[in-house]
């Protein structure tokens, strides 16, 4: 039996485009993030500014959950360095509604569910690229049992919805969405 030349000659050649691509690689500074973020490359700092709460009902603490809350997120998805005062970056934001309703009233007035509503408006500025500025709002809702006491179940509740919300406003300010 003869032997196959044709393996003999791959495994050469593989090895060449593996180790090219490779040396070539490393000639080009690519920036990778795992969230599909862009920041610009100028940015090396960002700062949050204490979210003030202005929505009718004030829930006590929601302030600084939020401010933690958009801290925290920012710097576990980015290698911008967090600041006091004003950074490269700077996010400042209104907590602008603390809301909850009745909704899918099922007979007469009796709701068999009930909405509970955050919404926020950020104001995002980059010093180092003006045109990423923007304010924008920001809302999210989660429905809830109506017998379940609002009291018991808005912890779980509002931190849910933060999470969404700090994803919402990272994704504007550094995917472009």
């Amino acid at each position: 039996m003869r032997r196959s030349n044709k393996a003999a000659v791959r495994l050469p050649v593989f090895l060449i485009i593996g180790i090219g691509s490779i040396i070539i690689g490393s000639c080009f500074k690519m920036k990778y993030s795992t969230t599909g973020a862009s920041i610009p490359v100028e940015a090396k700092t960002f700062s949050v500014q204490y979210v003030e709460n202005q929505a009718r009902t004030v829930e006590p603490g929601l302030s600084q959950q939020v401010t933690d809350g958009l801290k925290d997120y920012v710097q576990s998805n980015s290698t911008l360095i967090l600041v006091t005062g004003s950074g490269d970056i700077d996010f400042e934001a209104v907590i602008t509604g603390y809301d909850f309703k009745p909704v899918a009233i099922v007979s007469g007035d009796e709701a068999a569910k009930n909405r509970f509503t955050i919404s926020i408006k950020v104001r995002f500025t980059c010093d180092v690229k003006p045109e990423l500025d923007f304010e924008s709002s920001f809302s999210r809702y989660e429905d809830y049992s109506s017998s379940s006491d609002f009291e018991s179940v808005k912890t779980e509740l509002t931190e849910n919805m933060l999470v969404l919300l700090m994803e919402d406003i990272y994704k504007r300010a550094f995917v472009n969405w």
